[in-house]
């Protein structure tokens, strides 16, 4: 592990991350190809869309179909392997890494907690947070109420991996942590699957009012928590299927259209 070489490389001359400060928070794919490097097949193909500041775009599509994959380029988990994603109008390949993920609030599938207390995880790289910022974020997520039933509310201790909360806790605390940062630019992958509807829309109301000028990129499974995205894209096999708002997808997409019958009840279509 300590003699593996590091496959993504920052560049000799980076360029800024704000470089196009009217593009701050905006996120471009442009003809972006994807293929793992032992991989016959390629998992992404020609995808291209604009994910605009302030506004909510989703991904959606069946297990397998590239959601995760499209996240993962724009912090640089994963380089393209052809085409260009753009943060800020600016290729993230021109980027340093540590100036790219400073303008991204991120959240994972799998929510992470670290041994240690509520607020300490929230802090995560040794950031400091007054307390007004710690019950704010924890308010968006909806975790103050759980967290202040705990009898040392923030000071409660977390267990390693977070195995003395419930799934639904993790992903909010997880979601929590990410809201500090106030990044321009947030994403979620399948962040919101083990809440109950009722939170589901709490948090995502509460995230839009919250806040208002940021990218948000939701990768969900459940058409309930993106129907009122601006923008939806829909991936099948690693490409893109449809585009569009919910309405227009139900009317322009049948993979969209098969994903929401099997999940909502006629009235809620």
């Amino acid at each position: 592990m300590l003699q593996t070489k590091n496959t993504i490389h920052d560049p000799e001359h980076p360029a800024s991350a704000d470089s196009v400060p009217q593009k701050r928070g905006e996120v471009e794919f442009r003809d972006v190809s994807f293929r793992f490097s032992d991989a016959e097949e390629y998992a992404l193909r020609n995808v291209s869309f604009t994910a605009r500041a302030g506004e909510t775009t989703a991904i959606i599509g069946a297990t397998g179909s590239g959601k995760s994959t499209v996240l993962n380029l724009i912090p640089r988990f994963l380089d393209a392997t052809e085409g260009q994603v753009l943060v800020n109008g600016v290729d993230v390949c021109n980027m340093t890494q540590s100036e790219l993920r400073a303008q991204i609030g991120y959240v994972p599938q799998k929510a992470l907690l670290f041994s240690g207390t509520i607020a300490e995880n929230l802090a995560l790289g040794g950031r400091t947070l007054d307390d007004a910022a710690v019950h704010e974020a924890l308010r968006v997520a909806q975790a103050e109420e759980f967290v202040q039933a705990k009898e040392n509310g923030t000071a409660e201790v977390i267990a390693q991996g977070g195995s003395n909360v419930s799934g639904g806790q993790r992903q909010r605390l997880a979601i929590a942590r990410a809201l500090t940062l106030h990044a321009p630019i947030y994403l979620f992958d399948d962040s919101f699957s083990a809440l109950d509807f009722k939170t589901d829309a709490a948090l995502r109301h509460a995230l839009q009012e919250s806040e208002t000028g940021s990218t948000k990129i939701i990768v969900a499974q459940r058409v309930g928590t993106i129907r009122n995205a601006e923008q939806i894209i829909v991936l099948e096999d690693g490409a893109v299927v449809g585009i569009g708002t919910h309405g227009e997808l139900m009317r322009n997409c049948e993979v969209y259209r098969d994903i929401a019958r099997s999940q909502l009840r006629e009235e809620e279509l």
